[in-house]
């Protein structure tokens, strides 16, 4: 039998806020975090709006001499993590844990961006013979992960995945199931993403993936018929998942229980959902059944919602096949209205946004949404939030390029 799996600990670093009730309140409220860019010259491009880290300073969580040695994808994990970590209660100077029963799995989609960029232009651009250093250690994938590991001394397993804008949700789920193995009491998991670079946003920008929109009101719709593309965001979500009676014999406070993780491919395209929705549709039903609930249990979605013209229809394609008519009762929303979409971290902040939920009963609006596509005819929570009695399972969905889909439920902590 599998060990029951809970939440004890959660950090974030969004565009919406630095920790997690500055974090939730705005996203109740339905404020978001998106901006002009003035980052950046964006007079040649079509992308005017992001969704940035605001009064984000690295040494509040790094000391100076790691200030070079990490990207910024890294500052926002270590920060979102020591949150995290304090929140659970554990304590790296009284080593108040087992090392080698704590593991670390944190996801990014695509890294070290900024470190590439500002190596790229001193190399080419300003004639510099070579590199920094700590160049490629900086830029790879795994350093969240690794440098976690070596900071809150965890030593158990120690992994990242790479799965686009699933990787955090594939790394919640993924540690989930190592603790239910029992080959750890402890994992530190989520995403962290800093890619907001001009190549970063260029990049999309080419694949006509992004807003063209230049008013941050209208810019992340979600689900609305106005909508032409996501809004660039950055960040970090980290959550603490811990086994239940390790948790209770320390007497740690229990947020919520993860009880389901679905994962599937589309094998379809490189970029864009499959159409009919299937491979979503089996990560979720996978979830639910790993849950050993019925689809009428789902009592709160947290949609993927791109406010992609692509994305938001083959996913509530998807919610239909797979919870059938009770797709019609449960409030579906997308956070991303207001946060942006984080990619690699994504599923960490929004899996935060869920226990939330769970936690008061309340479910988060989707902001900005004013015009429903008519082709979508569910309920998408439309700009202010909503009280939900007996709110006990909400499921997250993140679904990546090149066909990635993950599932997460949560469930309300009782005995």
């Amino acid at each position: 039998m599998e060990r029951r799996v809970v939440i004890t600990g959660m950090g974030v670093i969004s565009p919406v806020g630095n920790d997690v009730e500055t974090f939730w309140t705005n996203l109740k409220n339905g404020k978001h975090g998106i901006k002009m860019i003035d980052e950046f010259d964006t007079s040649d491009m079509k992308t005017k709006v992001a969704a940035t880290i605001k009064d984000f300073d690295p040494l509040d969580w790094v000391p100076r001499m790691e200030l070079r040695r990490f990207d910024m994808f890294t500052h926002y994990a270590i920060a979102a993590t020591t949150q995290a970590f304090k929140d659970a209660g554990f304590d790296v100077e009284n080593q108040n844990y087992t090392p080698e029963r704590m593991g670390v799995i944190l996801g990014s989609g695509v890294g070290g961006m900024r470190t590439w960029e500002d190596q790229y232009d001193k190399k080419f651009l300003q004639g510099k013979k070579k590199p920094q250093p700590l160049f490629l250690p900086m830029m790879l994938v795994n350093m969240a992960a690794g440098n976690v590991s070596i900071k809150f001394q965890a030593k158990a397993h120690c992994t990242s995945v790479v799965t686009a804008c699933a990787a955090a949700s594939h790394s919640i789920g993924d540690a989930f199931k190592i603790i239910a193995a029992d080959r750890a009491d402890v994992m530190i998991a989520g995403g962290t993403e800093a890619a907001f670079t001009r190549d970063g946003v260029l990049g999309f920008e080419v694949l006509t993936a992004l807003s063209g929109s230049d008013n941050p009101d209208r810019a992340s719709i979600p689900f609305d018929k106005d909508r032409n593309g996501f809004v660039m965001g950055e960040g970090a979500g980290v959550l603490i998942l811990e086994e239940l009676e390790h948790a209770k014999k320390r007497g740690a406070t229990i947020y919520a229980e993860i009880v389901g993780y679905g994962a599937s491919g589309d094998a379809y395209h490189m970029t864009s959902p499959a159409p009919d929705g299937a491979g979503a549709a089996r990560s979720m039903e996978q979830a639910i059944d790993d849950a050993g609930i019925q689809p009428e249990a789902i009592g709160y979605i947290n949609a993927h919602g791109t406010s992609t013209p692509y994305n938001d229809l083959f996913e509530t394609i998807a919610i239909k096949r797979a919870l059938g008519e009770h797709a019609y009762n449960v409030p579906i929303s997308s956070t991303k209205s207001m946060t942006g979409h984080l990619l690699g971290a994504s599923g960490g902040v929004e899996a935060i946004a869920c226990i939330q939920a769970i936690r008061e009963g309340f479910v988060p609006p989707t902001a900005g949404l004013e015009n429903v596509d008519p082709e979508l005819d569910l309920d998408y929570v439309p700009k202010v939030g909503r009280e939900v009695e007996n709110l006990e399972y909400a499921l997250s969905n993140s679904l990546g390029f090149g066909g990635h889909n993950a599932t997460l439920i949560f469930k309300k902590y009782s005995e």
